[in-house]
């Protein structure tokens, strides 16, 4: 199992039976694809619609259903379409329980960017200014550096998608949860120790006391 297919697994076992929950574009879509037997979770995607389901067999796709990142998905019995003004109203009225996204870099102090390098063609920050502020809890999946670069850092460099805003990062090394004390890690990936988990990142980690194996 690669490194996205392992992050994308492991926040599929934060989310909650019942919940609302928005997949970013990019490996946040990936989560999908591992939502717990027995668990009943309604996907919304962006774009406009609720009841969103995994990725189609290869060959089945539907060429007018798309997520927000204009991958192919399936939608689940039951599931519903409107338009961005009603996609948005969901979000911005506080319906969406979790949002799960991917970032450029999160700080210690909960602070997220995810939209823009300075000079590069990249898009812009989408509706993540409005999720990481509409949604009940934040969960920024991706992997733990960039080309062995720290994206988790005691300051963002980048534009600021979002002030204090995620709860929980979640990459190939571990479960960090944002505090106001800082970022404590809770579990931690066999593959690593502590130490190489810390010298990845560029802020200071609060181990947990009771640090757990992460749960893949």
């Amino acid at each position: 199992m690669d490194d996205k297919q392992l992050i994308a697994r492991r926040v599929a076992k934060e989310l909650k039976d019942g919940d609302v929950v928005n997949l970013g574009i990019g490996l946040p879509t990936l989560v999908s694809n591992y939502i717990p037997e027995g668990i009943e979770i309604t996907l919304q995607s962006e774009n406009g619609f609720l009841g969103m389901g995994p990725a189609p067999a290869e060959g089945e796709e539907d060429c007018y259903l798309v997520n927000a990142g204009g991958i192919h998905v399936t939608i689940n019995p039951g599931g519903a379409f409107f338009d961005s003004a009603e996609s948005f109203l969901i979000i911005r009225g506080g319906h969406v329980d979790a949002t799960v996204l991917g970032a450029l870099e999160v700080d210690e102090k909960g602070n997220l960017a995810n939209w823009m390098v300075p000079g590069k063609m990249v898009p812009g920050m989408g509706g993540a200014m409005d999720l990481v502020t509409g949604a009940k809890k934040v969960i920024v999946a991706m992997t733990h550096t960039a080309k062995g670069s720290h994206k988790i850092l005691k300051d963002c460099t980048l534009p600021l998608t979002a002030v204090n805003a995620v709860d929980l990062i979640i990459t190939e090394m571990g479960v960090m949860e944002v505090t106001d004390k800082g970022i404590v890690l809770k579990e931690i990936n066999p593959e690593f120790s502590v130490d190489e988990v810390q010298a990845a990142t560029g802020a200071t980690l609060i181990i947990a006391e009771d640090l757990k194996q992460m749960e893949v």
